[in-house]
């Protein structure tokens, strides 16, 4: 089972108000990934539960509360300490990656819902969302916009080194009053750059990331260049360590790896191979051979979810992704 499979087992085995309690503390994507996995179980094993249950309880023996509730204990500290009016733009400074109310709601819709809300704002009110939202996200809402406002969205993301606490707390009271009719809190301030740009790209279909990237460089080449250098591919697995391909393969449903592996590069199939037992190996090896041709968009969304679990697993610390953008060490 995956780990949002495991998750849905454990849910399911805590009844609903303990399970509501938890998912208000998800984001939308970990949700739907919960739920999704929740409404496809069905008729699971006792042995498999208990596996669940134990690894839990082993995961929570190795926990301590220390770290649950910093940031209600810094804010408090920090207001004795200041006061309210002093306090203030220094928590906001400190107390980055927050969530606003206005601009966490669009993280709940559809992404072409929200290029329908943001399509007519200015171009760099769209970069300030979309660096705001998942880069999965943000891609399928680049991508819903106009093509002329792309390539020079894109570039406005890439341009942005933080934004104002005030500019945030301006668009974050907009967006809340349309939403709910109350105004929002400003949650953060370190939006954009050109690996958010790098990122939004790599959600997107190959034809429009090539065709938006190559807009970017005829207006400025060195943008252009910093922006495909951070972008990480589905031929760059090939650069990640034996023990991050081990841990992404078991992330990776064995259909999604099949459709992935038809349109990859002869290195990356066998750095898969590598580091499977040798009768997985085997096997998988029949599987690409009986599948016989798919359709390149298959194999496409297939390296994009691969691709997807990887940057999470890579972003929670639990991988390295080498290739572009990676870390170099000496």
């Amino acid at each position: 089972m995956d780990g949002a499979e495991r998750a849905a087992v454990l849910l399911l085995t805590l009844g609903e108000q303990a399970a509501a309690e938890i998912m208000k503390h998800m984001s939308p994507k970990e949700v739907q990934s919960i739920g999704e996995a929740m409404a496809s179980l069905g008729g699971v094993p006792k042995e498999t539960v208990k596996d669940v249950l134990d690894s839990f309880c082993d995961s929570i023996d190795e926990q301590t509360s220390l770290g649950v509730g910093n940031e209600e204990y810094l804010r408090n500290v920090l207001v004795s300490a200041l006061g309210q009016d002093k306090a203030g733009n220094l928590i906001d400074r400190i107390l980055l990656g927050r969530h606003s109310k206005g601009l966490e709601a669009l993280k709940w819709m559809e992404p072409r819902a929200v290029a329908e809300i943001i399509r007519l704002e200015h171009p760099q009110i769209i970069a300030i969302v979309l660096s705001y939202l998942d880069s999965d996200q943000a891609g399928e809402v680049l991508q819903a916009l106009p093509e002329r406002l792309r390539p020079d969205v894109l570039m406005r993301i890439a341009s942005l080194d933080g934004i104002q606490p005030s500019a945030i707390h301006e668009l974050d009271e907009i967006l809340e009053k349309q939403f709910t009719g109350s105004a929002g809190n400003v949650r953060s301030s370190s939006v954009g750059g050109v690996k958010t740009a790098a990122n939004i790209l790599n959600f997107m279909d190959s034809s429009l990331e090539a065709q938006i990237l190559d807009q970017v460089r005829e207006t400025d080449p060195e943008m252009g260049q910093a922006i495909e250098d951070l972008m990480f591919v589905f031929d760059n697995l090939v650069d990640v360590d034996d023990r991050g391909i081990q841990a992404l393969l078991r992330e990776v449903s064995s259909e999604n790896l099949i459709l992935a592996l038809k349109g990859a590069d002869d290195a990356v199939k066998e750095k898969i191979f590598k580091n499977m037992s040798k009768r997985a190996a085997e096997m998988l090896r029949d599987d690409l051979e009986a599948k016989g041709p798919v359709k390149l968009s298959e194999v496409e969304a297939a390296q994009k979810e691969v691709l997807a679990v990887a940057r999470r697993m890579a972003e929670s610390g639990e991988i390295s992704l080498g290739g572009k953008g990676g870390d170099e060490y000496i």
